[in-house]
């Protein structure tokens, strides 16, 4: 966990120096943190539902995400209802991140 926690921090770092620096040109630059999200990357969880269920309950909401679910996080960053977001990480994570304390 310690070189996944680094690596989250270094880019929550890099989007606020790129917010900054860029921000002058017009350049708004955010991160979107996503929670479990069931792709095909994850898996097919109808073989293991206890599998599924352990992982749906790391989150606040007990279930992992949609992928649209994401999608409309960076359509939503994409968009100029966003336009005065940036140097931003958009925690999409199903309460994910508030379960660890």
């Amino acid at each position: 966990m310690g070189t996944y926690a680094a690596s989250k921090s270094g880019l929550i770092g890099l989007v606020q120096c790129l917010s900054v620096e860029h921000g002058p040109n017009g350049v708004r630059v955010n991160a979107i943190l996503p929670g479990g999200t069931k792709t095909p990357m994850t898996g097919d969880f109808s073989d293991n539902p206890e599998t599924e269920s352990t992982i749906a309950g790391f989150h606040a909401l007990k279930r992992m995400a949609d992928p649209n679910e994401i999608a409309n996080a960076a359509v939503f960053l994409a968009s100029q209802d966003s336009s005065f977001v940036t140097g931003t990480a958009m925690l999409v994570d199903g309460g994910n991140s508030i379960t660890k304390v």
